[in-house]
């Protein structure tokens, strides 16, 4: 049985990054993102490298949508191997501290980085136990693990995810399902651009952390938090 690869937010940046290299390694992919014109497009570039692609639009701080996207993929391709929480937004910009910080933007950030995670492992993990066989990666950030300042509801939504990543990792330890999280580092994307707009560095390129998650495909550590660079650096894939 080929392998079914589950990502989220897979239009742009680390998520198309992702699509692509899945795609190439032969994986079945189920892609969804908030626009359906823009997930049909990767659709039809993956396709057109011989992949079989399943895109939805779903948005994944709608249970109904993720109860959508989760059923349809499972109904297709009978099997979810690999999770990839990747869909994130980075809220009002500029970011405002805290104390000026708008109630319904603060409660949207936390729905789509924090409750959407829970909501699409929820989901899949039934079926990944049931074949005691998966591997759920989160996506975090230095600021999940740093209080910045500025930062606000992203921040705090992504120390919740890892908070989330670390619960879930024990909860199926006894089993031969694994879920970790991967901190990209900053990297050239337009979420990035708009969290950071004065940006006068260098950054990495999303494929450039693509072997960190291809790792996790099938590592059998559980409950990690790895950082791409050092990951990188200590498999000399990067300066």
């Amino acid at each position: 049985m080929n392998q079914t690869v589950m990502i989220t937010g897979a239009t742009k940046g680390l998520g198309k990054e992702l699509a692509l290299y899945f795609a190439q390694k032969g994986f079945q992919l189920a892609l969804c993102a908030r626009s359906q014109q823009a997930i049909e497009e990767v659709a039809s570039e993956l396709r057109a490298l011989g992949a079989n692609v399943l895109a939805l639009e779903a948005d994944i701080s709608n249970v109904k949508d993720v109860e959508r996207f989760v059923a349809v993929t499972e109904a297709t391709f009978q099997t979810i191997d690999v999770l990839i929480n990747n869909a994130s937004i980075v809220g009002p910009s500029p970011m405002p501290y805290l104390l000026d910080y708008p109630e319904d933007d603060f409660e949207k950030v936390m729905r789509v980085n924090a409750f959407g995670p829970f909501f699409v492992t929820r989901r899949v993990l039934p079926l990944m136990l049931k074949r005691n066989k998966g591997s759920i990666i989160n996506v975090t950030s230095e600021a999940g693990h740093t209080g910045f300042p500025g930062w606000g509801a992203y921040g705090i939504s992504k120390f919740a995810l890892e908070g989330l990543t670390k619960t879930w990792a024990e909860e199926v330890a006894h089993s031969k399902v694994t879920v970790n999280m991967v901190d990209p580092g900053e990297m050239d994307t337009q979420m990035h651009a708009k969290a950071v707009p004065d940006c006068d560095y260098e950054l990495k390129k999303p494929k450039d952390v693509v072997p960190v998650f291809a790792h996790l495909v099938s590592a059998k550590c559980n409950g990690q938090r790895i950082v791409a660079e050092s990951f990188l650096k200590e498999r000399g894939l990067v300066r």
